[in-house]
């Protein structure tokens, strides 16, 4: 898996969360609305998710591996630093 692309959108308001990002991956599948957000330990990305009727949330798409999620999140998180 190889992200092609990388969209980061800021957010123009007070709060944790700071940007949406956008990627591309292999040029082929394209996954939206991944949330940068400024938690207690800094920046990271929360995947898109949905509320369940419990209230609770689930991932939409998302890594099976920590490994790729790690790289995923530092290009992203690169792409953001890189508008500031």
């Amino acid at each position: 898996m190889t992200i092609t692309d990388i969209r980061v959108r800021k957010v123009e308001r007070e709060g944790k969360l700071k940007a949406v990002a956008s990627i591309t991956i292999d040029d082929v599948f394209v996954v939206h609305d991944i949330k940068i957000i400024d938690g207690a330990k800094g920046l990271f990305i929360a995947m898109p998710s949905k509320q369940t009727a419990d209230g609770s949330f689930r991932d939409v798409a998302h890594p099976i591996d920590t490994g790729e999620r790690e790289k995923m999140q530092s290009m992203i998180l690169q792409k953001y630093e890189e508008m500031e």
